[in-house]
């Protein structure tokens, strides 16, 4: 599998509790776009309508070598392909309050693009001190590790 595009942020303002891989539905254009890195994860979320799940307001920007013609809006809603149980579970969960689905990346797995999305909990802004504080004390330690090494 390789990783297309990742949404870095979500990592930082969230707590993710459970990933799922999900299928999309795409243009031919927004495919070779997304294969060209021009995919945005900035606001997009995932909501459940009508038993069908959507992402809304992901960015995919046109594609290099597609001529003047522009089809559509490149922050439209697009279906998700998920099982019905996998559905239900994640309106459920998404419903209570402080849960949200977000996307994290875009991966090609095996000539297909699939998005990964993250049933996530908000993170309090103390959370994002002690994560910020832990991962530079992670740094130090391999420097000094690194140091050490002749």
């Amino acid at each position: 599998m390789t990783i297309l595009a990742e949404n870095r942020k979500a990592f930082h303002e969230m707590e993710v509790l459970e990933k799922h891989t999900a299928g999309i539905s795409l243009f031919g254009y927004e495919v070779k776009a997304i294969k060209e890195g021009k995919a945005d994860f900035e606001g997009s979320f995932v909501k459940v309508v009508d038993g069908k799940p959507e992402i809304f307001n992901l960015f995919i920007g046109s594609y290099s070598k597609r001529g003047e013609a522009v089809h559509g809006d490149p922050r439209r809603a697009r279906w998700l392909l998920l099982k019905d149980y996998e559905i239900k579970r994640l309106a459920a969960e998404s419903s209570q309050k402080g849960f949200s689905i977000v996307p994290l990346k875009f991966i090609l797995d095996h000539g297909l693009i699939k998005l990964e999305i993250a049933l996530a909990r908000g993170k309090k802004k103390f959370e994002k001190k002690a994560d910020l504080k832990e991962k530079q004390e992670e740094v130090d330690l391999r420097r000094a590790a690194n140091e050490a090494i002749p």
